[in-house]
C-alpha cells in the first residue's frame, strides 16, 4: 500500500519561453528571511475547516481499511488452511463493507458544494467546486542533516533554522486561506520546491523522504519519494483553490463575474499544466483523463459565467439580443454535454461523484431549455416593421440562428408572418418545458441535489416562467399540431481562455541559500573534499588569476609562483578566506581579502568541480562578471521553460530526454564568445 504504482511520478520538459519570467531571487550576501505567508488557523471552526478536517479524518480511516485489506489478501493468498481462509474472507467482506461506507461518507463531503458558494442572496446556479488533496506531515530533518553532511560536507546543525523554516512552510501550506493570500501560500511552496530539488535530489539517488497524499475524491492514499509527486499535487490544490475563490464569487453584478472567470480560467490552466508536464500519477484524481474532465468543467463553467454576464448586460429586448441570449445559452449547454461525455468515460464512469454527473446533466438540460425559452421570446415579444432600424441585420441573424434549415416556410417568410412567428415561439417554448422537466426529473433523482435549495429555486423558477409563456401564446383555437422547433445554432461572443499558471508573481528565495550558488553548491554537482591552501605572498604576488564571482573562480595560476607550489588548482572554487565563508562573494571582495593578508600569508578554502557538466558551470561563471550574476546564475540552471515560467518544475525530465539536456540547453543560452571574457580576468 506505500507504493501504489510501480512507476515514478515524472515531469517533462517545455521548450520556449522566457527567463524574465523567473520568480527566484537571491540576495547578493547570501542572506535569507522567513516566509511572511501563512496557512489558516487549522483549530477555526469555520464550515470550511470542519468540512476539510472530516475529509482529513475518513481519508486515515480509507487509510487504515485498505492496509488490513492488503494484509487480510495476503494471508487469504498464503494460507492452506480452509478455517483460516473461512476466517479472512469473513474479514474481508467486513472490510469491503467499511470502504463502501467511507468511500460514500466522502463523495458526500466531496458533493457539499453549497459550503464554497457565495453568501449573496441572488439566485445563481452553484457552480461545482473541488476539495483539496489532504497531505500527511513530512519530517525532512535527518534526510536533509545527512546530505548535507555527506555531499556538502558542513555541519548540518548549522542549517536547522532552514529546516524548520521548510517544514514550517510546509505545514502551512496544508491549509491555504481561500484568497490570493491562500494561492500566493501555495506558490510560494511550489517554488521552493524548485531550489529542494536541486540542492538535495541527485539523479542517480533519492532523498529516502515519503510523501503521501490523498486522492481528493475518493481518499485512496498515494506515496512516492519522486518530488515530482510533491510539486504535483500542489499544483493540483492550486487548481483546486481557484475552483473554491470561482465558486464563491457574487455573481449578480458584472465585477462578480468577471472574477469568478478569470478563477476558473486559472483552474483550468492549472489542471491543464499539470496534464501536459506530468506522467505517471500515482492517483486517479492527477491522471490523464480525470485532468481533462477537470479542464472542461472549469471551460463549462466559465462559459456559463458569460452567459450570465450577457444576460446581465441585456436590458432591452430587442429580437437580435434575444437571439443572441438564446445562442450564448445553447453554447452553455453545448459544452457541459462535453462534461458529461467525458464523466461517462470508463475511467470516470465509476470515479465521479454521482452529484457532479446528475449536476453537469442538469445544466445541460437547463440551459437548453433556456435556449429555447430566449428563442421564442425573440420571435413573440419583438415586433419587426420594414421601417424599423436594423431590419438586415435582425434578418441576417435570424438566417444564421438555427444548426440546419428547418423544413416548411422560408425563415425570411416566417420573420415578416407575426402568425407563423408565434407558433414557431411556441414550438421551442414546447421544447423549452420538456427540457426543463427533465431537468427536474434529474434533479430529484440525487439526493444531493435535493437538498441544495437555491438549485431548487431556479430550475422551479425558470420552469414556471416557460409554462406561464406557453400558456399565454396558446389559444383555443389552436387545432393544428405544435411543430418540432429546429435545434439552435449555439455561439458566444466570449471564448474561454485557459490561463496557465504564472508563478513569477510570487517572489521566493532559497532557504538553503547559505549552502552556496546553485551553480555550483547543488545536488547533482560532484566534487572533492575542502582543501586548505596556504599562500605567502612574495615579490611577484600570490601567482594566481581570479574570475567571476559568487563564487569566484581560480581562472589560473602561474608556472612555479607560490600557489602552483602551495597546491593551488586551475578550476578551483574560493569558498572561504582565512576562515570567512566568501561562496557569495564579490570578485572585490574576495581580491580585498587576499591583499589584506598579513606577512603570515593567507589561508584559502577551495573546492574542486568533478561533474561532468564542470566546463558548463565555468563558462557559466566566467559570464557573471558581465551580466546581471543572478539572473545569469538562474539562466544557467532554467535555461528550457514552457508556458509560465515552465523552467521552474525541470527537476524530473522524462528519461529520454536526459542526457545532453543540460548541455544542450546551457548551449542555447549562452551565445557569448569566450574572446570578449578575456578582460575580466585579473591577476594577483
Amino acid at each position: 500500500m506505500e507504493e501504489p504504482a510501480t512507476r515514478e511520478f515524472e515531469m517533462s520538459l517545455s521548450d520556449g519561453g522566457s527567463d524574465d519570467d523567473l520568480p527566484l531571487t537571491f540576495p547578493a550576501d547570501g542572506s535569507h528571511s522567513g516566509s511572511i505567508r501563512k496557512g489558516c488557523d487549522p483549530f477555526a471552526q469555520t464550515q470550511r475547516s470542519k468540512l476539510q478536517h472530516r475529509r482529513a479524518r475518513i481519508n486515515q480511516q480509507i487509510n487504515k481499511e485498505m492496509r488490513m485489506r492488503a494484509g487480510a489478501e495476503n494471508l487469504f493468498r498464503a494460507t492452506t488452511n480452509n478455517k483460516v481462509k473461512e476466517t479472512v474472507a469473513l474479514e474481508l467482506s467486513f472490510v469491503n463493507s467499511n470502504l463502501q461506507l467511507l468511500k460514500e461518507e466522502l463523495e458526500e463531503l466531496n458533493s457539499n458544494m453549497e459550503i464554497y458558494q457565495t453568501d449573496s442572496e441572488a439566485v445563481n446556479v452553484p457552480m461545482i467546486p473541488l476539495g483539496l488533496k489532504e497531505t500527511k506531515e513530512v519530517d525532512f530533518t535527518v534526510s536533509i542533516q545527512d546530505f548535507i553532511c555527506e555531499h556538502y560536507g558542513e555541519d548540518s546543525s548549522l542549517y536547522d533554522k532552514e529546516i524548520k523554516e521548510l517544514m514550517e512552510l510546509r505545514q502551512a501550506m496544508r491549509t491555504p486561506s481561500r484568497n490570493q493570500a491562500g494561492l500566493e501560500l501555495l506558490m510560494e511552496y511550489y517554488n521552493q520546491l524548485y531550489y529542494l530539488d536541486q540542492r538535495f535530489f541527485p539523479t542517480h539517488r533519492n532523498l529516502g523522504v515519503h510523501f503521501h497524499w490523498y486522492d481528493s475524491l475518493t481518499g485512496v492514499p498515494s506515496c512516492q519519494r519522486a518530488l515530482a509527486f510533491e510539486k504535483g499535487s500542489v499544483l493540483f490544490n492550486i487548481g483546486a483553490l481557484y475552483t473554491q475563490i470561482g465558486a464563491r464569487q457574487d455573481r449578480s453584478a458584472t465585477a462578480g463575474i468577471d472574477r469568478a472567470v478569470d478563477a476558473f480560467q486559472r483552474a483550468a490552466g492549472a489542471f491543464n499544466y499539470l496534464k501536459e508536464n506530468f506522467s505517471n500519477a500515482p492517483s486517479l484524481d492527477m491522471s490523464g483523463p480525470s485532468l481533462c474532465m477537470l479542464v472542461r468543467l472549469m471551460v463549462a463553467q466559465v462559459q456559463e459565467c458569460v452567459f450570465e454576464r450577457v444576460t446581465l448586460t441585456t436590458q432591452d429586448t430587442h429580437f437580435v439580443s434575444q437571439l443572441r441570449l438564446a445562442q450564448e445559452a445553447a453554447r452553455v449547454s453545448d459544452v457541459y454535454v462535453l462534461v458529461q461525455q467525458t464523466m461517462t468515460q470508463p475511467l470516470m464512469k465509476d470515479y465521479v461523484p454521482f452529484s457532479w454527473a446528475s449536476m453537469v446533466q442538469v445544466k445541460a438540460e437547463h440551459f437548453r431549455a433556456l435556449s429555447h425559452y430566449y428563442a421564442a421570446v425573440a420571435l413573440c415579444d419583438h415586433q419587426l416593421s420594414a421601417e424599423e432600424e436594423g431590419d438586415e441585420e435582425a434578418a441576417k441573424a435570424f438566417l444564421q440562428f438555427y444548426a440546419n434549415v428547418p423544413t416548411g416556410p422560408p425563415l425570411s417568410q416566417i420573420l415578416q408572418d407575426p402568425e407563423k412567428r408565434r407558433k414557431l415561439g411556441k414550438a421551442h417554448l414546447r421544447r423549452a418545458v420538456i427540457r426543463h422537466e427533465e431537468a427536474m426529473r434529474v434533479h430529484s433523482l440525487c439526493k444531493i441535489l435535493r437538498k441544495m435549495d437555491i438549485l431548487q429555486d431556479v430550475l422551479s423558477l425558470t420552469h414556471k416562467r416557460s409554462l406561464d409563456k406557453y400558456s399565454e401564446l396558446d389559444r383555443e383555437d389552436d387545432f393544428d399540431e405544435t411543430a418540432e422547433a429546429p435545434e439552435i445554432q449555439s455561439h458566444t461572443l466570449q471564448k474561454p481562455d485557459i490561463i496557465a499558471p504564472n508563478f513569477s508573481t510570487v517572489q521566493v528565495t532559497d532557504i538553503f541559500q547559505r549552502l552556496g550558488p546553485l551553480s555550483v553548491f547543488c545536488a547533482k554537482a560532484r566534487w572533492g573534499p575542502v582543501r586548505v591552501i596556504c599562500l605567502q605572498r612574495r615579490e611577484g604576488g600570490l601567482g594566481l588569476t581570479l574570475r567571476g564571482d559568487s563564487p569566484v573562480l581560480v581562472a589560473g595560476v602561474v608556472p612555479g609562483g607560490c600557489a602552483e607550489e602551495a597546491g593551488l588548482r586551475e578550476g578551483d572554487y574560493i569558498v572561504a578566506v582565512d576562515g570567512q565563508d566568501c561562496k557569495w562573494a564579490k570578485h572585490g571582495e574576495v581580491v580585498h581579502m587576499l591583499k589584506s593578508s598579513t606577512d603570515r600569508g593567507v589561508e584559502i578554502s577551495v573546492v574542486t568541480l568533478h561533474s561532468h557538466d564542470a566546463q558548463v558551470e565555468k563558462r557559466a561563471l566566467l559570464l557573471s562578471h558581465c551580466s546581471d550574476k543572478e539572473n545569469t546564475r538562474q539562466r544557467l540552471l532554467d535555461g528550457a521553460k514552457g508556458q509560465s515560467s515552465a523552467s521552474l518544475l525541470n527537476w524530473n525530465r522524462k528519461k529520454k530526454r536526459d542526457g545532453s539536456g543540460v548541455t544542450k540547453r546551457l548551449g542555447s543560452t549562452f551565445s557569448l564568445s569566450f574572446g570578449s571574457i578575456r578582460d575580466t580576468e585579473a591577476m594577483y
